[in-house]
């Protein structure tokens, strides 16, 4: 996610001790998407000039599966810049993965690191958060009404199939792809169903490019039962923002190691 560049991409040290990035072992896993698997952060704002300090998911499944992880999430990256360019956060703060040139969307970045590499043995993709907070900031309703919704799940099931198509059919790729689906962050009903119906719009888009789906939203909603609902109660979500903790990180690399062969 990251809705503002200066947003808490929210992990003060990498949980259980991990490093940012795994020792190659066993190939590569490429990690694509925003803020959330690019990684958390909850302390000072200097932080953010080493990507080393942020760590997601995409770092706890590599270090369980022994694959060296590429990390090409970009924070606030939404379906568009994914594949056009234009991923602000890049302006200002590293990533974790150095890009061809200053203006190459996400897109292009995973396509060359595939046509490079023979030994990609996973890929993630999440994206659409940022696409739903850009729906509720632009709407008059807030991405609530039932046709700003639909018109922003449209966008991003055309987006999405675009990317996947890409990886799929440009790149050649054949291998393992998970496409990660989104917790509900807080207790706004009625934009909760906004993301729902992206999650909704993942599944059906994924399935039809033989991609599995780590359920994020039905991982975060479990580990929450015994607080109501409330992620942030629950740990797994930093009060007053949307990014996940580090136990919110090992859920969703959890969820992410149930679905890979």
């Amino acid at each position: 996610m990251c809705v503002l560049v200066t947003a808490s991409c929210s992990s003060s040290e990498a949980p259980d001790g991990l490093a940012a990035s795994s020792p190659r072992t066993n190939g590569t896993y490429l990690a694509l998407g925003d803020s959330v698997p690019f990684g958390s952060y909850d302390g000072a704002g200097d932080a953010y000039e080493d990507a080393d300090n942020f760590v997601g998911y995409p770092q706890l499944v590599g270090a369980q599966l022994g694959l060296a992880v590429s990390n090409a999430a970009c924070p606030g990256e939404t379906t568009v810049s994914f594949r056009d360019g234009g991923c602000g956060y890049r302006e200002s703060y590293p990533l974790h993965v150095s890009y061809g040139s200053a203006g190459q969307p996400q897109l292009d970045f995973a396509l060359e690191k595939l046509a490079e590499l023979d030994d990609v043995e996973l890929v993630t993709v999440q994206l659409g958060a940022n696409d739903a907070f850009e729906c509720q900031r632009s709407t008059r309703s807030r991405c609530t009404d039932a046709t700003d919704v639909q018109a922003f799940a449209r966008s991003v099931q055309s987006n999405l199939d675009s990317i996947l198509s890409a990886l799929r059919e440009k790149a050649g790729y054949g291998g393992q792809l998970v496409v990660v689906t989104y917790y509900v962050p807080n207790s706004d009903e009625a934009f909760g169903q906004a993301l729902r119906t992206l999650d909704e719009v993942i599944d059906t888009v994924a399935r039809a490019h033989d991609a599995a789906v780590a359920d994020g939203y039905e991982a975060f909603r479990e580990k929450a039962e015994t607080t109501a609902g409330d992620t942030v109660e629950a740990g797994l979500v930093y009060p007053n923002d949307v990014h996940p903790t580090d136990a919110g990180q090992r859920v969703l690399a959890d969820a992410v190691l149930a679905v890979v062969d």
